[in-house]
């Protein structure tokens, strides 16, 4: 009522342009591609997160001496670790830098002391920008090889060990701050955003009803776009979960508690490496000492004891023409397989075979030995009979580092004496022929 039939007209190629042609922009694409790379980079920040749980164990159990000179050690080692992360925490998040926004008050809170404060201070002077949070991992091994020099360590693997640890913990602080540096680009977001509400835009504007309508289901536009609050609705959801974990590190409600983690560190670094220090229950003998293995253990509920995981193949029925068969008294299996004296039977027919026999393996073990060192002696009789000369008429001198029997010894034994005597060839080989 409020234009004219040329406006109407107008308004109706908009709405049909913008219908036809809305899907263009590549929505879901973009979107999809920009939420995976959010929550795979979300993802890795909290596993990147390093915890001292680790190095104080190593410390607690490789450090040895209940004194205070190794209490302060372990202490302080563990203290430095702390130190380090809440460093780093202050360059990367605006709630950590509000609670430490200055090195007082990480000294009030106990990560460090005037004496170390100063010496930060005196290397932000010579290098001001530079991040110094990796000073502390440094005197940190400092001190773990004091305690080498002090026989607090014990070997020098340990010593390693702990090395590792640290430069695990600095790495993985210092993969925080390159997370902190290099984040999403803010093009990729605009772009996801513009596309976003540029779709909506089209929709609004293509799925207007108009008189013209002629298409079956658009009469229900009249009253209200249904489908089209819904797509609304999921987009922009999607759109605004990326947005709140682009940075995890952050002052919402849904970023990590990276000041809990703080307390809680130095809480169980603490507990590890001094109350629990070389501390274990009583040892005593488990319910399954007199079973060596459980046979069965309890469940609450009956119901829920399931059996092991079948295989892929456990079910499959397979026709079988050679048997292997297994020994019921010896549970060996025979080193042959049994055919049957007729061609294979139809798989309808019954297949029968012969009983199984039991064979005692000892005796099968002794027999192929004496198997083997009579194919040793017969095949050094063969050599002795067809003994050859070289060119330089000489013998070739045969060795057995371990003969098979007597016999063997004593036949080579005459082998020598012929090599001695070569007169006594001849004989030597007249009573090898008459001995075979």
């Amino acid at each position: 009522m409020l234009i004219n039939d040329e406006g109407k007209r107008f308004f109706e190629d908009i709405a049909s342009y913008c219908m036809k042609n809305g899907a263009l922009i590549p929505l879901s694409f973009v979107m999809g591609f920009y939420v995976t790379i959010v929550m795979k980079r979300w993802w890795e920040q909290y596993s990147t997160i390093p915890w001292p749980d680790g190095i104080a164990i190593l410390v607690s159990t490789s450090i040895h001496g209940s004194d205070d000179r190794a209490r302060v050690m372990r202490r302080t080692i563990l203290r430095y670790v702390c130190l380090c992360q809440v460093m780093v925490f202050t360059m990367i998040s605006p709630r950590v830098k509000r609670r430490f926004p200055t090195y007082n008050q990480i000294i009030e809170a106990g990560f460090l002391l005037e004496n170390e404060k100063k010496i930060i201070d005196t290397m932000d002077q010579a290098f001001p920008n530079y991040p110094k949070h990796w000073m502390p991992i440094v005197w940190a091994g400092s001190i773990v090889m004091r305690a080498r020099r002090e026989s607090k360590i014990r070997d020098d693997y340990a010593v390693k060990t702990i090395m590792d640890e640290l430069n695990k913990f600095r790495g993985r602080c210092g993969f925080l701050l390159y997370y902190d540096w290099v984040t999403v680009p803010l093009v990729y977001t605009q772009v996801v955003t513009l596309a976003t509400y540029s779709f909506f835009l089209f929709s609004a504007l293509g799925q207007q009803w108009t008189e013209n309508s002629t298409q079956q289901g658009l009469s229900v536009l009249r009253w209200f776009p249904f489908l089209t609050i819904l797509q609304f609705f999921f987009y922009m959801g999607w759109l605004k979960v990326a947005e709140s974990l682009i940075n995890p590190f952050g002052e919402d409600d849904d970023d990590f508690e990276l000041n809990w983690i703080i307390d809680r560190n130095l809480t169980v670094a603490y507990c590890i490496v001094d109350e629990m220090h070389q501390e274990h229950p009583e040892l005593v003998k488990d319910q399954y000492w007199e079973q060596v293995f459980p046979n069965e253990i309890p469940y609450n509920i009956t119901s829920k004891r399931t059996g092991p995981p079948a295989s892929s193949t456990s079910y499959m029925k397979v026709p079988q023409k050679n048997v292997l068969r297994k020994s019921s008294t010896s549970g060996s299996y025979l080193d042959f397989l049994e055919m049957n004296d007729r061609p294979f039977q139809d798989q309808d027919r019954p297949f029968t075979s012969r009983p199984s026999q039991s064979i005692d393996f000892y005796e099968l073990v002794e027999q192929r030995r004496r198997e083997r060192k009579e194919r040793t002696r017969h095949r050094f009789l063969d050599m002795k009979v067809h003994l050859r000369h070289d060119n330089s008429g000489t013998f070739y001198t045969i060795t057995i580092p371990r003969p098979a029997s007597e016999e063997v010894s004593s036949e080579n034994q005459e082998a020598a004496e012929s090599q001695q005597d070569p007169s006594s060839e001849n004989d030597s080989l007249s009573k090898a022929e008459k001995k075979d």
